[in-house]
This record gives structure tokens, sequence and C-alpha cells, in this order.
């Protein structure tokens, strides 16, 4: 029997060494962000998306386990266990295998075998099952008859017997076993339409494919359906193989009692079996179909979180409306509330004149360099204004005015929530979803973690996925993003410092606190000064953490502490000095390693290649940020309208949304075309995400344009 270590390493193909030394460090408290970043010596190098899925697994395998000792400690406090039964538990490697091996041994409600057992009728059904039994059944049956336990024919005891039998049946995991995985390779989900009238449903109201191979997007959306009641939804199978199946195992050639065990057989299955496996089949598919959403959800939040921000400009945040107007916010560099406004950009053309005047001083007094436009309601009349707004202002004073269409999805959540009260006390909410617009164009990572992320937008049927598991999978996904960037210990927020390893939210506030009450921090050493902030958590958070204003000016790179008397070591070999560093005197560095070597280097300072590797990477440039590698947004000036758009037209676009079946993108006609899946390459590809991620330009090319529905088809086959 395989060890936890030696499945997981199976499971995950790595070596199990790599899995016993990451069990050893997350045990020990080592979060996986810290593990992936700083300990690659010991992990092999593996990455975090690995290691995030070695954590949930071990959790998962530890559990099973727990459940297999408490099963065997059922089974044996009733005196029924076996050396063999022990060893099948054992070997299982999945709930469902322990679960079938329990069930006989499980208390069970009342049911008609319970009860014709209470009528003492087992010992018929036990020799009518052994096939054994010579002579005339129904003589026997006779003597079970007895009026005080209501069995008062023989008809009566042999029904009984055949309802212990089929419970006996229905409880043999073998058989359990066999006929879930037919079931799963053969079996059709089909669904009808409990409707006439059109839904969102309606291509499966009439509709069946199979079990094997329907994707997660399907299963979820049928199983949206059918909770809305539109659809009704069975597994079909051919009953037949498992009658066969049943009868070859069940019956022993004896015809005074196979008759009844055949009986056993039909009844079991269609009263027992079956609708038990159908039930287990679509809950398997359910979690199939979650653990799709969540994988996409996982990808496209990541790509998302990651984008690269628009550093060194003022930004001018623009919420749009229709009644209560247009929401105006404009921001410095560093995300600092200017000024706000509100202007009727929507209204008469009287409104609409006032709202350029105001745009345009807006523009002109703060030296806004781009408006990040949220795209919801308005957003397309706004476009129009915010477009004669560039071109005035450049023929008027010369500036060079630039527009984003940002996602708004989770700003009026965060607007109305408690983080937002305490960040702006004495400003109204709808001021601060135009503030959270504007700032996540400028640091998309730190504005969005404010937000719950399945009010971000960018999921696949997020709100049909248990809350629990896609809490704990998105919640991963930002804490490994917040530290593959790191923060400014003198500028994060709670929320921001939250997601930083081995910081909770307790100790966020904490940061915060002492930061208010003592001015900025002046090194990262100063963290142990914070309340209940110890030498463990230090280690685990100091290398996300930067501080611009240390002396020490590894303090401004992800290099760990642990590590700066190997940077500095490393800058002597090389013939610089720490001033070099501090001024970014290093640029001929990766020439200099070369000459000497990265083995005789890693040797030299007595740390492994991987780390120094990290060094060099981080002292070349500190205060580093790994989205600035990344595309930039496209910065627009001009508006197109639905009306323009052409079959064949060639387009530049940003990708919103991915999903199982395409990709949404935005081209800058309000509405977001669909990338369908066979149009996203010339190879064939397996999902989306293999070719696109949100954030991602793409070269796209109309399709077919549908005004009336705002249907925009769109290809990325054959761009020039």
């Amino acid at each position: 029997m395989d060890t936890i270590e030696e499945r997981l390493a199976r499971e995950l193909k790595i070596n199990i060494n790599q899995v016993k030394s990451v069990i050893e460090m997350i045990d020990g408290g080592n979060t996986v962000p810290f593990i992936a970043r700083y300990r690659k010596e010991v992990t092999g190098g593996l990455d975090d998306i690995v290691l995030r899925n070695l954590a949930e697994r071990l959790i998962y395998v530890r559990n099973l386990d727990e459940r297999k000792q408490d099963v065997i400690r059922l089974i044996e406090e009733q005196g029924k266990l076996t050396v063999e039964l022990k060893e099948s538990i054992l070997k299982s490697e999945t709930l469902t295998e322990v679960e079938d091996l329990y069930r006989p041994y499980k208390a069970k409600k009342r049911t008609r075998a319970t009860m014709a057992t209470e009528k003492g009728l087992k010992p018929l059904a036990e020799v009518i099952f052994s096939g054994k039994f010579k002579g005339d059944i129904k003589t026997y049956a006779a003597e079970f008859i007895n009026e005080e336990k209501a069995v008062t024919t023989i008809e009566e005891a042999l029904q009984g017997a055949q309802d212990i039998i089929s419970e006996m049946i229905s409880d043999e995991a073998e058989y359990r076993k066999w006929m879930r995985s037919l079931l799963q390779r053969e079996g059709i989900i089909e669904t009808k339409g409990s409707s006439s009238e059109p839904t969102p449903f309606e291509m499966y109201y009439e509709y069946k494919e199979a079990v094997r191979s329907i994707p997660s997007h399907r299963i979820l959306a049928i199983n949206r359906g059918e909770k809305e009641k539109v659809l009704s939804v069975k597994i079909l199978v051919d009953m037949e193989k498992f009658i066969t199946y049943l009868k070859v195992k069940c019956l022993k050639g004896n015809a005074e009692t196979d008759k009844y065990i055949e009986e056993s057989v039909k009844d079991t299955l269609k009263r027992l079996i079956y609708p038990s496996i159908e039930r287990e089949i679509r809950s398997q598919l359910s979690d199939i179909g979650e653990a799709g959403a969540i994988d996409v959800f996982k990808a496209n939040l990541k790509a998302l979180l990651m984008q690269s921000p628009i550093k060194g400009m003022n930004v001018l945040g623009y919420d749009p409306g229709f009644r209560t107007g247009c929401k105006i916010a404009v921001l410095d560099d560093t995300g600092k509330l200017l000024e706000f406004a509100t202007v009727y950009a929507t209204t008469s053309a009287h409104e609409v004149e006032n709202s350029v005047k105001t745009l345009k001083n807006l523009v002109v007094k703060h030296k806004v360099g781009v408006i990040s436009l949220g795209n919801g309601t308005a957003s397309r009349e706004s476009e129009e204004v915010i477009a004669r707004v560039i071109k005035e202002v450049k023929e008027e004073n010369g500036i060079e005015l630039y527009y984003v269409i940002v996602s708004e999805a989770g700003a009026s959540v965060y607007s109305a929530s408690e983080l937002a009260s305490k960040e702006y006390p004495d400003i109204n909410v709808s001021i601060r979803g135009a503030i959270s617009i504007g700032r996540r164009l400028q640091d998309p990572l730190a504005e969005l973690v404010k937000i719950d992320p399945k009010s971000i937008g960018v999921g696949q049927y997020q709100h049909d996925v248990t809350p629990k598991n896609l809490d704990e999978s998105l919640k991963g996904i930002v804490e490994d993003c917040v530290n593959a960037v790191g923060v400014d210990l003198n500028m994060a927020t709670p929320s921001l410092l939250s997601y930083i390893s081995g910081i909770n939210s307790t100790l966020a506030q904490n940061i915060v606190i002492y930061r208010d009450e003592n001015g900025r921090f002046k090194s990262r050493k100063e963290l142990l000064k914070v309340k209940r902030l110890g030498g463990k958590a230090f280690e685990q958070c100091a290398g996300f953490l930067r501080v611009m204003e240390s002396k020490e000016p590894l303090d401004n790179t992800s290099v760990h502490p642990e590590s700066y008397d190997a940077a500095k070591g490393l800058l002597e070999i090389l013939g610089y000095t720490v001033e070099d560093l501090k001024k970014n005197r290093l640029i001929d560095i990766d020439s200099r390693v070369l000459t000497v070597g990265l083995a005789t280097l890693a040797e030299k300072l007595n740390i492994g290649v991987p780390t120094l590797m990290d060094i060099v990477k981080e002292i070349k440039k500190p205060g580093r940020d790994p989205r600035e590698e990344l595309p930039k947004p496209i910065l627009k000036t001009g508006v197109i309208d639905i009306k323009q758009l052409k079959p064949d037209m060639q387009l530049t676009g940003t990708v919103r949304n991915v999903s199982d079946f395409g990709a949404f993108v935005d081209i800058g006609v309000h509405q977001d075309g669909l990338v369908h899946i066979s149009q996203l390459s010339d190879r064939f590809i397996k999902h989306p995400l293999d070719v696109v991620s949100v954030g991602d330009i793409v070269e796209v090319k109309v399709l077919e344009v549908d005004e009336k529905r705002k249907r925009i088809s769109l290809t990325m086959k054959g761009i020039n």
C-alpha cells in the first residue's frame, strides 16, 4: 500500500523526495508563496501552481486516511472486521470506495429490508441467496409465518426475504463499483425542457450527450436549468447489461431459489442501486463542472490581477451612469484623490456641452494623462464625450490624452463596503466607485484585492459553485499574485497586506496601526517591532515587503534578509560596491556573472544556483515590478460604433474573459465580441486558455454582426 508521499508523487508526477520536503515545510508552518520563492533548492524548483495542488491534495489524502481509520474502527466495534475487508479499505483511493465498503455495516434508516429483518426473515433470505436449498422453498417459507410479527402468508414471507436480498445485493461494493464504471463509460445524460417558452436553456430542451465527454460548462448549465425547474435531467444506459451482470454474480444455478433472486436483482436495480449510482454520477459530474469552472476562474483572475499597471500618470476615473450622472474622480500618480465631480454626459445637448467643459478643465488643471472608463451602463454614450474631450484638449492645449475601458465589475461592491468607508469616510458612495475604476488602471492588483473575487466578473458559472471550494481556490490565486509582485510596506492597505505570506488580517491591521503611530517604516527589520509579529511571521513575509526609504537597498528588492550576506558577497566578488547597487549601476552584471560562472559563485557564497539567479535578477533592477514586462492596456483616442463593423474588418482588442467555449474580446464598441474556441487558432486546441488569457492584446477579424441581439462573432484565424 502506498504511503501519502508515494501517492502524491505518483499523482503529481514529481520526485518523492520533493514531496517529502514540501510536506515537511508545510507542516512546519511555511506558506506556499514562501516555499515557491525562497526554498527552490529544497523543492527542486517546483512552482506555486504545483505546490498549491500538492497542498490541496495533501489535505484530501489525509482526510481520506482519517476516514479509513474511522471506518475500520466502526466495523471493528461491530465485531465484523476481517483481514480482507481491512486490506480493501486501506487500499481504497477515493472516499467513494471507502463508503461502498462501509455501506453494509452502516446504521440504516428503516427500510423494507430492515423491517423484514425485524420480522425474523433474515434466515430465509440467506437460505435463498445461498442457492444451496433443496426441496420446496414455499414449504420452508411457511415456517416463518408469524402473525405477531405481521407475516401472515407464505407470499409475505418470501417478499420480505426478497427485500433483504435486494439490499444485500445493493450493499455489495464490487457490484456498485462495476456498475458505476459502466455508467461513467456508457451513460448518456438526457435533458428535456419543461416549458415551451424561450429561456437561456433552450438548447437543452431536447438534448443528449455522453457522460464521459460532457464539458464542465454544460454540466453547470444543465444543473442550473434543473434547479430553476426549466429542465428535467436523467442518465440513460443499457439496463440489460446491469441485469446480465448481476445475474451472473448472484444466480446460483438452483431453479428453486434463482427465480426469487432474479426478482430481487430487478428490484434492487430499479429501486436501490440505479437511483443511488445515478445520484453519485450526477454528483461527480457536478464536481467536475465545479473544478472546471474554478480552474477557468483561477486562470482569468490571475491574468486580471497580473495586468500591467499604468504608472507615472495622473488618472481620471470615470464611472458612467444615466439617471444620477457620471461620477468623476481625479487621482494623482500614487492613487491619491485630487478632485471629484459629477457630469451629465447622456442627457440634453446643453448638459453634454457642460460635461465636455468640466472634463477638459479637470484634465488641464490636474495634468491628466489617461481616462479610466468603466464599461457599465452609459459607457457607450460616455465614450463619445471622452473622444471629443481628447480631440479638443489636444487642439486647444497640446495635451496628449488617452482613455482605456476597464471592467467596473465589483466597483459598486467595493464602494459600499466597510473598507471603502474607512478609506474614504467623507466621500459619497458613488464617487468611491469612480475612485476604484481609476485605481484599477493604475494598479489592478492593489485595487482588486479589496473586492470579493466572485464579484470581479471573470468567472464561468461561479455562482453555481460551492462557495467554500471557490473561496479557498481564489484566495490561493490572490496570495500567489500579491506575493509575486510584492508590496510597498509604507503604502499597502490592510486588505493587500493580509494576502502577504505569513500575515493574517490581525497582523495586517497591526502593521498599519504601527505605521500610523510611528510614521513610515525605515527598514524591514522594523517589522519585528509590530505587535504579535514574531520571528516565524517575519521569515515568511519579509521578502515580499518593500521599503523604498530604507538605507539598506536590498530592502527594496525581493532578496530575502536571510540572503543579504550572500548578495553583498556577490557584489564584492563581482567588483561592485553597495553604492553601485543604490545608484542602479549594475548594468553589466550578467556578463560579470558569466565570466566567473554560476556554479563557482554559488559555491563561494554557499548558496544554491536558483537562489543565486534570483539574487542577480533582483539586484540588477531594485524595485522591479514583474508586471511591467507584460503588455500595457490599449490606450484609445477614438470611438467605433457597432454599425461600423463589417465582416472581414480587422481590429485590435483586449481579452476580457475566457470560458470553456471561447474568449470575449473588447474591440471598442461597448459590446464584447466572442471568439469561439473553433476560431481561436488554426491548430486544434483543447481549451481557450491554451491560446489566450484575460488582458491579452489580440488581433481579430469580424465574422458576423447581429445588431439586434448585440452579438459580435470574431475570429483569430487567418490574421495577417
